[in-house]
């Protein structure tokens, strides 16, 4: 946890107050109790009306500075664990952004949600509790010590029996709980899982009628959440109680040799007063430690799994001397690549070469499992590849910067995504700086501007969270569409068109052509009828690449590209 410190960098000035307030709160409540005794000491005993006045008018004074230095420092307080909590979230997802697929893949999304929210959350908590107390509750108890003994030395012996009792309490019921505090967390993220899970497959879970089946399932996670969080409940809860138990005992027994020591005149009464408070001020300060001790092992398991997401070196990082491709506008060539994905026995794509140039279609078919989007996976760099190279523009990409690199491509994913917010908004995801003609001008090209026409408002029409709202043919041409508005140099669609349908796909492969023709384009497709147009055919069966060629040639040399063919298309299609 005190890693995570290094992000109050920003408010050093703001912790150092909250200490000097503190500090001042502190002393001005280990005053108080000797001012009570020199008013029953000197006032009281001896009728001195004006001592007590002075002496009281004082201690109201100290009084009402402490309770400021107390509200001043919980207003830091808060300000600095809020801004704290914003730099650390801040930090989890911007991280994460640096993360290849292979590491989200990982840590797995739920588990980053839960610790970008619930575990940052933790440990702010914990932060507020610490700068409050982590100098009171130490100076409350050792100067409380050092006041009492000042009251009666013999007296003191009493704390020297119950002081132990009480930090062994602490430490054994804190011990049990910490190991419980890191498996609730784990259970938090398999509760976070099975609801994203519930809530994003809603359709299928009700399609195949398992709703009941999933009311289970999040049943059981959270019935499991919910015994280890009563487990460490219950043995948290025990600390309360024993240490009012023990506070109560060291009272009686304060009171006890108390009331023996003034019988015996070793002692005054308002020394006793005293010696009682100062006494509740060191249980009171102990119970805030044990409070602190209560919240520190769930922030320090918190403060683990974020350490564990930012010190996670990503796999794919920009090159220390980077270079810029040269002045040519998209040259693509696989040169012998390897690609295998972690922890996989066999290769996903082996040995694969071929070159895409401007001005040309490059189609990538094969069967399920081929690596059809493996491959121009690659393109952007979502993974780095085992062996040969990836040249874009004649330079290595894993020379170019990954900005740089993927400002030259338009990727439109095999599954269409879209993000809450106007359909304006998520076309103009492609290009920021774009005019509403430009993001017009491709909604049209990708056969959009039918749909969006018939909105009640356009392209100011509101899209759901994941695009729940239009069909998957739609999704499919607004994501087309944020692509096309980028006029990219390299333009990869992975299976895009298969919500289509014929019509719709004919007449947009019609637009892409004219639109794209000075650009390299990479068309993966299961249908052979989008993909016979192309001028290269790259055939792909169990990664390796079995066939190059446009459609006449490879319906000559190529075994696997003809069965393909001969699956979807009818005889005299095929002669034609």
């Amino acid at each position: 946890m005190i890693k995570l410190f290094r992000f109050l960098r920003p408010y050093r000035w703001y912790v150092a107050i909250i200490l000097v307030l503190v500090l001042l709160q502190s002393l001005s409540d280990l005053y108080l109790p000797t001012l009570m005794a020199d008013i029953v000491d000197t006032g009281i005993v001896k009728g001195d009306t004006n001592y007590i006045i002075r002496v009281g008018g004082f201690m109201l004074l100290i009084a009402v500075g402490g309770a400021l230095c107390t509200v001043v420092a919980s207003y830091f307080s808060a300000k600095t664990a809020i801004g704290f909590g914003r730099i650390v979230r801040a930090r989890i997802f911007n991280r994460v952004e640096q993360f290849s697929l292979h590491e989200f893949d990982k840590v797995g999304t739920a588990s980053l949600i839960t610790r970008t929210t619930n575990d940052t959350t933790q440990v702010q908590q914990v932060l507020i509790i610490m700068l409050r107390m982590m100098i009171s509750a130490p100076m409350m108890c050792i100067g409380g010590i050092i006041m009492a003994l000042s009251q009666d030395v013999q007296l003191s012996w009493v704390f020297v029996a119950s002081i132990p009792i009480i930090i062994l309490t602490i430490l054994i019921i804190t011990g049990r709980a910490i190991p419980l505090f890191k498996i609730m967390q784990g259970k938090i993220d398999k509760l976070n899982l099975v609801l994203d899970e519930g809530l994003t497959g809603v359709r299928v879970i009700r399609s195949f009628d398992r709703i009941n089946l999933e009311e289970e399932r999040f049943d059981r996670a959270n019935l499991d959440l919910t015994d280890t969080a009563i487990k460490v409940n219950r043995t948290i809860a025990a600390l309360m109680p024993m240490m009012m138990l023990l506070l109560n005992f060291t009272s009686i027994a304060i009171f006890w040799f108390g009331s023996i020591r003034i019988n015996n005149g070793d002692m005054q009464v308002g020394s006793l007063i005293a010696f009682l408070q100062y006494a509740m001020q060191i249980m009171f300060s102990l119970i805030m430690v044990s409070m602190m001790f209560v919240m520190l092992p769930r922030a320090s398991a918190s403060a683990e799994r974020i350490n564990e997401v930012l010190e996670i070196n990503p796999e794919i990082v920009d090159t220390s001397n980077p270079q810029l491709a040269e002045d040519q506008r998209g040259y693509v060539e696989f040169r012998n690549v390897t690609f295998s994905y972690p922890g996989a026995e066999q290769p996903a794509l082996s040995n694969i070469s071929f070159k895409a140039n401007p001005g040309e279609v490059t189609a990538i078919i094969g069967g399920t499992g081929a690596g059809k989007s493996t491959l121009v996976g690659l393109l952007p760099r979502f993974y780095d590849i085992d062996d040969g190279a990836i040249l874009i523009d004649g330079v290595d990409l894993r020379e170019l910067t990954q900005e740089h690199l993927r400002s030259k491509i338009g990727f439109v994913p095999q599954k269409a995504v879209l993000f809450s917010g106007t359909i304006e908004e998520n076309i103009r995801y492609g290009k920021e700086t774009a005019s509403f003609e430009e993001v017009e001008y491709a909604a049209r090209i990708a056969q959009a501007t039918e749909f969006i026409s018939e909105m009640k408002d356009g392209f100011n029409s509101i899209i759901a969270q994941g695009g729940n709202n239009v069909s998957g043919g739609q999704k499919q041409r607004l994501s087309i569409a944020r692509a096309l508005v980028r006029k990219p140099e390299i333009y990869v669609f992975d299976d895009s068109f298969s919500a289509l349908d014929f019509k719709t796909d004919a007449k947009l492969r019609a637009a892409l052509k004219n639109e794209t023709r000075t650009s390299t384009v990479f068309i993966v497709a299961q249908r052979v009828s989008t993909v016979m147009d192309a001028d290269r055919i790259v055939v792909l069966d169990e990664g390796r690449v079995v066939g190059i060629g446009n459609h006449r040639e490879l319906m000559k040399t190529s075994t696997v590209y003809r069965e393909i063919v001969s699956s979807q298309l009818s005889m005299e299609e095929i002669a034609s």
